[in-house]
Order: structure tokens, then C-alpha cells, then sequence
């Protein structure tokens, strides 16, 4: 049997891959939380960090904005641990050395998050820190869910190569273009969240998004229509867009028009913005599965390499 080199194969860890896929679902939870937070006007409702009303393990009353913020903190702190986890048990188990990499960066990445949430505080909500606080919680959101990808048994096993169409442009080009466009709308999504922004930008990066996604998605679909591990995520991408222009639509009527002469968040506000949010984040991740998906089946060098070091017909790749 061929042992595939260290670049392309690693042994399949079901326990582990399991943990990574939790810990990313606990940080889907978080951009939740941190929404909920947002949405309801409660980022000062604990007015200390790293302490909680000079408390680090004393949970306070739950009541008003409190609930959403200390829930918020105690499950970042709880995201903190499986961080280390992940990071962890990825040196342990994972012989791919760039994984190693990105397991310690999931847990720089988590560090540098929790500092900034703790300086929105500290510097009361300044709009540049708190854009940059929702933006690499998305980004972090990112990190982890390539980590449960890439130690997937789907992604551990050598696909077969396959023909590649080289219709212009290149679905490589196109799908990095597009991810760039998805994490740049959203930044002017959470400065316009933040009151960093007006309106317009945001709008006007959305009708970007919407023309490059259904680029690429249409032009995957059309190419690899056969090809599930390029089709599915296309197609999921392309349905979250629709979703997505949806509750950014409703989440405007709810904030902009309906919640300005009320006291306090409206209810409709504050489900429509959270669905948006964490739409938005369903969004990104899934640009950036099928950028990865694009990479990998849509790479002569490296199917060219894969070919070569995979076993005759009929044999298993040895773990």
C-alpha cells in the first residue's frame, strides 16, 4: 500500500473530527449570543472586564441587558476552552503540519477576540473596536469550521481525479474574488451595526455580493452539476444569498422605519437583525467550504500529484 505524504492524507480521528464539529457549532451559538447582545442595546450592561461586577466566577442577577451580556461572556469563555482543545489535540493527533498551523491560529485568533470584546467595553462601544470584534468573530467562525473540514473523513480520503474545465474565468479566480467581496460586506455590515457607517455602503456592497455569488454558483453548477462535492455547497450558497437579501430587507423595516420612535428594541427588530447576522455568518462559511472545495478538485498540479501517489484500482490508501 501507498502512504500518501503529509500534505495530502493524515489518519482519520473520528473522536477528534467529532470535537472540532462541536466546538465550531458552539461558535455558530456565540455569533448568536453576541448578535442578541448587539441587537438589544446591552453591550454596557456589565460594566467591567475581564471581572463581572468585580466578580470572575459569581454570576449576577439575570435581568435586562445583563442576561444577554454575561450568557455572551460565559459562553465565549467556554468557546475559549474547546479552543485549547482543538488546538491541542490537533498537535497531537494531525501529521499535516500546515493543520498544526491553523489549529495554533484558531487559538490566536480566539485570544485576540476576547481582548477586543473586552476593550468595547472598556472604551465604552467605540464603533472601530466593535467592527472589529464582530469581524473576527466571523473570521474565527471561519477558522473553526475549516478545522472541522479538514478533519473530516471526506477530506482525509483522496478524492479521484476528475476532468477540469477551464472555461474562463477560472472558478478558482472567481470563488477568491468572491470570498473577498462576502468578508468586506461583511465588515460594513457590523460598522453599519455598530454606527461606524451610514446605510449606503452596506447597500451598495450587497448588490456586489448578490451579482458575484450567483456568478459563481451559477458557474459552478453549470460546470459541476455532476460533481456533488462542488454542486451541494453551491447550491446551499446560493439559496443563504436569497435568505440573506430577505432578512436584510426585514431587518431594515425593523430597525430603521419601525424602531425609531420606540423607547426601546423591538422584538421584530431584534429577531430579524439576529437572523441576519447569523445568515450572514451561514453565508461566509459556506463561501468559504466551496472556495476550499473549488481549490482542491479544481487544481491540476495537486490532482496531477494526488494521481500519482494513489494505489492501482481496487486497493485502500493505508491511514
Amino acid at each position: 500500500m501507498t502512504q500518501l505524504p503529509d500534505t495530502l492524507s493524515t489518519p482519520y480521528h473520528r473522536a477528534y473530527h467529532c470535537f472540532t464539529v462541536a466546538a465550531a457549532n458552539c461558535v455558530f451559538l456565540l455569533i448568536i449570543a453576541g448578535a442578541l447582545v448587539t441587537s438589544n442595546d446591552a453591550g454596557l450592561s456589565v460594566p467591567d472586564w475581564p471581572t463581572s461586577f468585580g466578580s470572575l466566577y459569581r454570576i449576577p442577577p439575570l435581568v435586562g441587558g445583563v442576561q444577554f451580556e454575561h450568557i455572551h461572556r460565559m459562553i465565549a469563555e467556554f468557546i475559549g476552552l474547546l479552543t485549547i482543545g482543538v488546538a491541542v489535540w490537533t498537535q497531537k493527533v494531525d501529521q499535516r503540519r500546515w493543520m498544526r498551523i491553523l489549529g495554533w491560529s484558531a487559538l490566536g485568533t480566539v485570544i485576540a477576540q476576547g481582548m477586543l470584546g473586552g476593550l468595547t467595553v472598556l472604551f465604552y462601544l467605540p464603533p472601530a473596536i466593535s467592527t472589529a470584534h464582530a469581524t473576527l468573530g466571523q473570521t474565527f467562525f471561519c477558522i473553526m469550521v475549516s478545522i472541522a473540514f479538514f478533519t473530516s473523513k471526506s477530506w482525509v480520503q483522496e478524492p479521484t481525479p476528475m476532468a477540469i474545465q477551464e472555461a474562463r474565468p477560472r472558478l478558482t479566480t472567481l470563488s477568491l474574488l468572491t470570498l473577498t467581496f462576502v468578508w468586506l460586506q461583511l465588515i460594513m455590515g457590523a460598522a453599519f451595526r455598530h454606527s461606524g457607517i451610514r446605510l449606503l455602503p452596506h447597500i451598495i456592497g450587497a448588490c456586489v455580493v448578490f451579482c458575484m455569488v450567483n456568478w459563481l454558483t451559477i458557474s459552478t453548477l453549470k460546470r459541476h452539476r455532476e460533481t456533488p462535492q462542488l454542486a451541494a455547497p453551491a447550491a446551499v450558497l446560493l439559496a443563504l444569498l436569497y435568505l440573506q437579501i430577505a432578512l436584510g430587507l426585514a431587518s431594515y423595516v425593523t430597525r430603521v422605519l419601525w424602531s425609531q420612535p420606540a423607547s426601546m428594541p423591538l422584538a421584530t427588530m431584534v429577531i430579524s437583525t439576529v437572523a441576519h447576522v447569523a445568515c450572514g455568518a451561514l453565508l461566509l462559511v459556506t463561501t468559504v467550504v466551496l472556495t476550499i472545495q473549488i481549490h482542491r478538485y479544481g487544481a491540476p498540479d495537486y490532482l496531477a500529484e494526488a494521481a500519482t501517489q494513489l494505489p492501482p484500482s481496487g486497493s485502500a490508501v493505508s491511514a
